[in-house]
Parts: structure tokens; C-alpha cells; sequence
């Protein structure tokens, strides 16, 4: 699984093309988020068709747990390759960032 640190998806937010993929729930997401696409772990295999396969996607929650979950059920469901976990998730950044 490929990990990025808060810092470099700062760095890559702002340089490169990514999608960015928020797992959490709905109340957490409008307490605080990156503008991310919303789709919740209980939700996410019923949206499959929105995760694109063309670009890097970063699947990020509170603490990095549910994103892992999240990409290993992409993976092995859907075959992609292009997943990307947020380490530390939103915690993570808003310890760095504070946010």
C-alpha cells in the first residue's frame, strides 16, 4: 500500500493532478475537510464507478485506519493501483497545519 505524509500532499495538492477521496462520515467531513469527494466507508463499494483509475487518488479519514480498509477493498475488488493512504489522516493534518 502507498502511503503520502500530510506535508507532501500539501506539496502535490498544489502542484499535481489528484483526486482526493474522503471516507469519513458525513458529519466529520462538514466539521473540517481538504475538499475531498465524500463517499463513506459503508457507501464506498455502492460508488465505485465515481473513484477514477486514470489519476492518483489519496483516501484519507480521521486517523489513516478506514482509508486503509477503504483501498485494500478498492484493490481487491476493483484492481487499482492508483490508491494512494493519507498517513495519520485528518488528525495528521490538522496537527501540522492546524486547522
Amino acid at each position: 500500500m502507498n502511503h503520502i505524509s500530510p506535508q507532501e500532499l500539501k506539496q502535490r495538492i498544489e502542484d499535481d493532478r489528484l483526486f482526493l477521496l474522503d471516507v469519513r462520515e458525513q458529519t466529520e467531513h462538514q466539521e473540517f475537510n481538504i475538499g475531498g469527494k465524500l463517499i463513506p466507508l459503508g457507501e464506498l463499494m455502492l460508488h465505485t464507478n465515481e473513484i477514477p483509475s486514470d489519476q492518483p487518488v489519496v483516501v484519507y479519514c480521521k486517523k489513516g485506519i478506514r482509508s486503509q480498509i477503504a483501498i485494500q477493498r478498492l484493490e481487491e475488488k476493483l484492481g487499482l493501483t492508483n490508491l494512494i493512504n493519507l498517513k495519520g489522516g485528518m488528525d495528521a493534518w490538522k496537527r501540522i497545519f492546524d486547522q
